[in-house]
């Protein structure tokens, strides 16, 4: 490609949201915001949410930058320059925002940025190698070679088979497990964009659909042909076709459990320690994440095909034509009219402006608290026969003493990295019962890591019989202790 094809294309590409944001005046602080509030931890949040997150953030960065906007016109600005979405999900209460996916590659890639790879990876390398490899064989139309290269691989996995039973198993080192765990990792953050530009892809078939439909000329019968057509094309679409495979494929059973139990695997190996919480978070919740934003996809493709269908059918539809008629009546006389009167010319029409009635502040009579005011006195009440330490066995009867579970997290961790609550239950048995079990799971939610796994607890009821149950493997980090305060 020439040096001048080159600039034209660099030249719209700078008109996109990505470079705008990569560019803009106070980039580094909208970086750092966008990044905490919509990055780091949720990806999604409702309006009234982000606006109030945003103002604290405002007011600690006021401190040290010159941010003269409010919250409200932060978010409007992110809007408009594409680095922020904006919907409205059927039934709910108000708007919820993310980050465009252009927003999302900005930030991935000054993340990286932060900390570069100092060369090329073998993990990379070997992906590489295994890919053009896969691809060549699937491509060969030859039996022979095909024939021939899967008695190789059977020749190779046989001779593997045999090293194993004479040498017994040599696990990688563990910088070459990291490294490729990390590589995992980041390709599958990738999976967020991709995710969202499928989503943005859909948005605009949609649009240009409804376009359409406006504009469609033919009868009844005939736009609700089109229409069925429309759906199929968001269906027959690039973006349509390659999340479809996707989605096929993270669905299907025999697939999710194999990615569920391997990354139990990893995560109970001793290299995984080594991983920072950010990572090993990613890792735990890795087959939900990537569950929840293909479904999330896949429901709107759902509400674009019901969406249409229902805009048809709905007096929204009849009434948008009728305006669109309207629109282009008057664009048709404007034109009409165009060489015949002068742009400045005064026109001989009055038109009406609405108006309200104003009144002064004086004439507002002022609340008084005091007018309403009600006797607060609280009289003393009777002594009690009950003794401080009844009281406090009946507390302890009828409630969950968090503040011994704390202790006992406590105690393990001070000797370990992590431990699950079968891990608690073994070093100190539940004095509650199942109130103990219940205490650990709530915590755990609140303070611990919840793994996509299942793991097997017991514990002795007040009756002396021992019960079991299958709960989520939920894993409290030492890193986290400062968060178990009493």
């Amino acid at each position: 490609m020439s040096a001048e094809s080159q600039v034209v294309a660099f030249k719209r590409m700078r008109d996109r949201p990505l470079w705008s944001l990569l560019g803009a005046q106070n980039g580094p602080i909208i970086l750092g915001v966008l990044f905490s509030l919509l990055m780091e931890n949720e990806k999604v949040l409702h309006s009234s949410v982000l606006h109030e997150r945003l103002g604290r953030e405002l007011e600690i960065l006021r401190r040290t930058y010159d941010l003269p906007q409010t919250a409200q016109g932060y978010i409007a600005n992110w809007l408009s320059n594409g680095w922020l979405t904006r919907r409205l999900p059927a039934g709910a209460q108000e708007e919820e925002y993310e980050l465009s996916a252009d927003a999302v590659t900005a930030l991935r890639f000054v993340e990286g940025q932060l900390t570069p790879r100092s060369a090329a990876t073998e993990s990379r390398l070997v992906t590489v190698i295994q890919q053009f490899s896969r691809l060549a064989q699937e491509t060969d139309s030859n039996p022979r070679t095909q024939i021939a290269a899967l008695e190789a691989e059977r020749a190779r996995i046989d001779r593997e088979i045999d090293a194993v039973r004479a040498r017994g198993v040599k696990p990688i080192p563990e910088e070459r497990a990291l490294e490729r765990v990390r590589e995992i990792l980041a390709l599958a953050q990738e999976l967020t964009a991709d995710f969202r530009r499928v989503r943005d892809e859909f948005d605009k078939l949609n649009r240009q659909l409804r376009k359409d439909l406006l504009e469609y000329e033919g009868s009844r019968g005939d736009l609700l042909e089109k229409l069925f057509a429309g759906v199929d094309v968001i269906a027959e679409s690039d973006a349509g076709r390659t999340f479809d495979a996707f989605f096929r494929l993270l669905t299907d059973v025999e697939q999710s459990s194999v990615l569920r139990e391997s990354v139990s695997n990893i995560i109970s190996r001793p290299f995984a320690r080594e991983l920072e919480t950010r990572e090993r978070r990613l890792l735990l919740s890795l087959t939900s994440m990537l569950s929840q934003e293909g479904s999330g996809v896949h429901e709107v493709m759902q509400n674009l095909a019901r969406s249409l269908r229902g805009f048809v059918k709905s007096r929204e539809y009849a009434e948008h034509r009728r305006l669109n008629g309207l629109l282009r009546a008057a664009q048709g006389a404007s034109l009409e009219l165009k060489d015949q009167l002068a742009p400045n010319a005064k026109l001989p029409y009055a038109l009406m402006q609405s108006t309200s009635r104003l009144g002064s502040v004086s004439q507002w009579s002022i609340y008084d608290p005091s007018e309403r005011a009600v006797d607060t006195a609280m009289p003393e009440a009777e002594e009690a026969d009950i003794s401080t330490e009844a009281v406090l066995a009946m507390i302890r009867e009828s409630e969950i003493d968090f503040r011994g579970l704390k202790g006992n997290i406590r105690a393990v961790l001070a000797g370990k990295s992590q431990a699950s609550i079968g891990e608690l239950l073994n070093a100190y048995p539940a004095d509650q019962g199942f109130g103990s079990v219940v205490g650990y799971i709530a915590l755990g939610v609140e303070f611990g890591e919840v793994a996509d796994s299942k793991e097997s607890v017991h514990w002795v009821g007040k009756d002396d019989v021992v019960r079991r149950a299958r709960i989520p493997t939920i894993y409290f980090m030492q890193e986290k202790l400062g968060e178990l305060v009493d």
